[in-house]
């Protein structure tokens, strides 16, 4: 899926998706009472974010996977792609703070 695109999710899904790409302006319980069960939804943090103090981008990456909720078929994401100036260090702390996370939450 593209970015502005979340008015288009029920077509998307009618269309055969399996997963579906949500960009940092759809909220996920809204995508997901309007995808249904069996679809997974990717994505949602913005990647600007990512410019940011690690403090800020830790805080959106907490609020989106506290907006996931541990539900099954979520896969963590930026909502579209990583922006030019974008630290290298700061994606690895990411990944290490989203893994560091779900395991936590699955505990």
């Amino acid at each position: 899926c593209g970015t502005g695109t979340a008015g288009l999710l029920e077509q998307m899904r009618a269309a055969g998706g399996d997963v579906i790409g949500l960009d940092w302006r759809g909220d996920l319980g809204w995508a997901w009472e309007r995808l249904g069960e069996g679809v997974g939804v990717q994505g949602n943090l913005d990647p600007a974010v990512l410019l940011a103090p690690f403090e800020a981008v830790a805080a959106e990456a907490r609020r989106v996977l506290d907006a996931a909720g541990g539900r099954p078929g979520h896969i963590f994401n930026l909502g579209h792609g990583v922006l030019p100036d974008t630290p290298v260090d700061t994606l690895k702390a990411l990944v290490d703070l989203v893994h560091a996370e779900t395991s936590k939450r699955k505990d």
